[in-house]
């Protein structure tokens, strides 16, 4: 007997007819099922092109030039073939394979494209002269990026394309366009300092920066200076502007509006920027969705209403579409000169589609306008995925709309049953769920990356939400319109009182107890599980897509099932920590150890430094001196030693020996001896000490693989071996 099932068109024979009727009901269900959910398939192509991107980058090492490639070519004749076969569900898993390797090649693709040398020692001593790419102003000083680099002692075929360096804030800031020269120190990009922590180095390599650095002395400003071109114009004002800006506000309210107007965050003052993130106000500083919609919604009304105020102009030219058109310029002109990042794009793309829609007279179907935003950013720039700012992004609004999709019809009944209180109250209603939905999206993401969560960013941002909408924007609106005739001071000034009124929020509520939540850092694992499970839930409608909930809380609470390091050692072997109960660690480190200090006590929980020695403990059989620690697990001893004068002891009495420290070679007692030889080739290491002397030792190295920008050279492009 054969038969197929229904929706699917995949082949059943020989099956029971006894089992026809019990399986009926179900493959009707699916059925339904398949037939509701038909059109949100299409919704599905960035994921499995993000899918391949993601893999892409997890890869121990360079997969071969020919492998992506090949796999496209192999599922898409499974897909042809299929397909004629009438198996159209295994078809579309073809197709979807297809576009995994899709997504793996171009990010392979894209790695070749941006090749370009880094250093692999430090250099200093010389002068060094270049072009300035970028100039930002920053509360430490200034920053500056070079291209067209002369570094003497480096042949040309090592210089690095660009560089990013540090220089002393009382200098004059040289604009984009101008040529410098300038004594300085410069090092390879840093690795993470942690294994799945961020990774300069990795968006070092994406941007094309070999090396970074600090002036060693006055940068001056040499001939010549050429036309720079629109990019190096648009940084060169946008600089000018933050100067501006700041010279007549350099508190917060005065860094606010900088930020907003050029997209330029670098000059926010620390506290402030740790204000804003936990109260849950930092969206507001990076220029995305809502501030583009509220340029566009200014423009594209104010145009409208003014060709209304003249009736004979009104009854001949087509308003709405002026004002679109008017909107699309605005928010064009706003992306180019502010900095434009994932946020921006994003929001530009869909802001344009919207417009154009109006144009054409069409309603743009909002999913799939986030859906083919995403593909064509993940296309351009395969390298965006990894980014907290292109996570948080897209999730909030993809939780915005499938939120909207299931409330909007409740909300539409009450603006028509209850008159104006019902208007009221839905607009209440649809603010609270806007920041709430936004805020749980957004929430795994700031988990994963930044190890905190923010509790009363509803609260927040019902607040400077509407202030912002109402005051702040249109009158950033009018600062750029104003700025050409040289009179933007009165609307600079009402941007400001806006905005100090935005800090003032954001400081209160990041002072009020229990603030944010601190959790340990996130595995790899739980956070593809809770990204998989949220796409899930936002991207079908049926009653399918609850399976998404046990998913995501699978990956929610992965942070607290997975087994913490008991020790940790940073690359340079300057810093090593203990972990002691509950959340604390124990340092003991030299040198310029600070990111590497603050990174692992962030991504420990939030845990609090205990001064070396740590007290003993011997519930935990943990005996420690200024010398080091011995820990005593089922019989097992593990030292920990940081002084000379311990080795000894160690290399008799212990099982397990990791130190800092070079380590004899008549060192006879230790199974297992962890050094500094082997921290410094590993690039750093965690151990957990599980029971019956069992060790687990991870290399940064390990979790890195051997990529372009861990140091492994790239392999050639598919036309170099022609």
């Amino acid at each position: 007997m054969r038969t197929s099932l229904p929706g699917l068109g995949i082949p059943v024979v020989g099956h029971s007819p006894r089992l026809a009727p019990r399986l009926a009901p179900r493959l009707a269900a699916i059925s339904e099922i398949l037939a509701t959910e038909r059109q949100r398939l299409v919704l599905w192509v960035p994921v499995a092109f993000g899918l391949g991107v993601a893999i892409y980058f997890v890869l121990p090492g360079e997969p071969p030039a020919w492998a992506g490639p090949a796999a496209i070519l192999a599922m898409g004749l499974c897909a042809f073939a299929a397909f004629r076969a009438g198996w159209r569900a295994i078809a579309g898993l073809f197709l979807g394979l297809a576009l995994v390797a899709a997504g793996g090649t171009r990010a392979h693709w894209r790695g070749w494209e941006v090749v370009a040398p880094v250093l692999s020692r430090v250099w200093s001593g010389a002068e060094l002269s270049g072009r300035v790419v970028a100039s930002e102003i920053r509360p430490e000083g200034r920053r500056l990026i070079l291209d067209r680099l002369r570094m003497p002692g480096l042949a040309p075929e090592d210089t690095p394309e660009r560089v990013r360096l540090r220089m002393p804030g009382e200098q004059v800031l040289p604009l984009a366009g101008q040529h410098v020269a300038l004594r300085a120190r410069v090092v390879p990009p840093p690795p993470p300092v942690a294994p799945g922590g961020y990774d300069f180095a990795r968006w070092a390599w994406f941007e094309r920066i070999g090396g970074v650095g600090s002036a060693r002395g006055p940068v001056r400003i040499v001939g010549g200076e050429e036309p720079p071109g629109w990019r190096l114009t648009l940084n060169a004002a946008r600089t000018r502007l933050v100067a501006w800006v700041l010279e007549r506000d350099p508190g917060p309210a005065g860094q606010i509006s900088a930020a907003l107007l050029t997209g330029e965050m670098g000059h926010i003052a620390p506290d402030l920027m740790t204000a804003m993130r936990d109260s849950g106000l930092a969206h507001l500083l990076s220029i995305s969705g809502l501030h583009i919609t509220l340029v566009a919604g200014i423009v594209f009304f104010a145009i409208r209403r003014s060709i209304a105020l003249v009736p004979p102009l009104a009854l001949r030219v087509p308003a709405k579409k002026i004002a679109a058109v008017g909107g699309m310029l605005a928010i064009t002109a706003y992306m180019l000169f502010a900095a434009p990042g994932v946020p921006t794009l994003r929001a530009w793309a869909m802001g344009c589609v919207i417009l154009t829609a109006i144009l054409i007279d069409r309603s743009p179907i909002s999913m799939r306008l986030v859906a083919w935003a995403a593909f064509a950013i993940l296309a351009a720039t395969p390298e965006a995925l990894l980014g907290a700012s292109f996570q948080m992004s897209f999730a909030a609004v993809l939780a915005l709309i499938a939120a909207w999709e299931v409330a909007a019809p409740t909300l539409r009944r009450w603006r028509d049953r209850m008159g104006a209180a019902g208007g009221g109250a839905a607009w209440l209603a649809g603010a609270l769920l806007t920041t709430t939905v936004a805020g749980l999206a957004t929430a795994p993401i700031a988990l994963y990356h930044f190890n905190r969560v923010t509790l009363y960013a509803t609260l927040a941002n019902l607040v400077a939400v509407p202030l912002t909408s109402i005051l702040v924007m249109p009158a950033a609106v009018l600062v750029f319109l104003a700025l050409p005739f040289g009179n933007a001071e009165w609307p600079l000034l009402a941007m400001n009182l806006g905005n100090e009124v935005v800090a003032v929020i954001a400081r209160e509520v990041a002072r009020w107890p229990g603030a944010t939540l601190d959790v340990p850092a996130m595995p790899m694992h739980g956070f593809a599980l809770t990204a998989l499970g949220g796409l899930w839930l936002a991207l079908w409608r049926s009653r399918i897509r609850l399976i998404g909930v046990p998913v995501v809380a699978a990956g929610l609470v992965s942070p607290w099932l997975a087994a913490p390091p008991d020790i940790r050692i940073s690359g340079d072997a300057r810093l090593v920590a203990l972990r002691l109960e509950p959340r604390a660690l124990a340092l003991r480190g030299s040198g310029n150890v600070q990111m590497a200090r603050e990174t692992w006590l962030r991504r420990a929980g939030g845990a609090h430094e205990v001064p070396w020695p740590p007290p003993d403990d011997p519930a935990t059989g943990r005996a420690c001196d200024r010398d080091g620690c011995w820990i005593d697990r089922d019989g097992h001893l593990a030292a920990i030693v940081v002084g000379s004068r311990g080795l000894a002891e160690a290399c008799i009495h212990a099982t397990l020996l990791v130190t800092p420290l070079d380590v004899w070679r008549d060192c006879p007692g230790p199974m297992r001896i962890v050094a500094r030889p082997e921290i410094i080739r590993s690039g750093g290491l965690e151990i957990t000490l599980g029971p019956d002397g069992k060790v687990d030792v991870w290399s940064l190295d390990e979790a890195r693989g051997r990529r372009p920008w861990s140091g492994a050279p790239p392999r050639p492009r598919p036309d170099a071996s022609q």
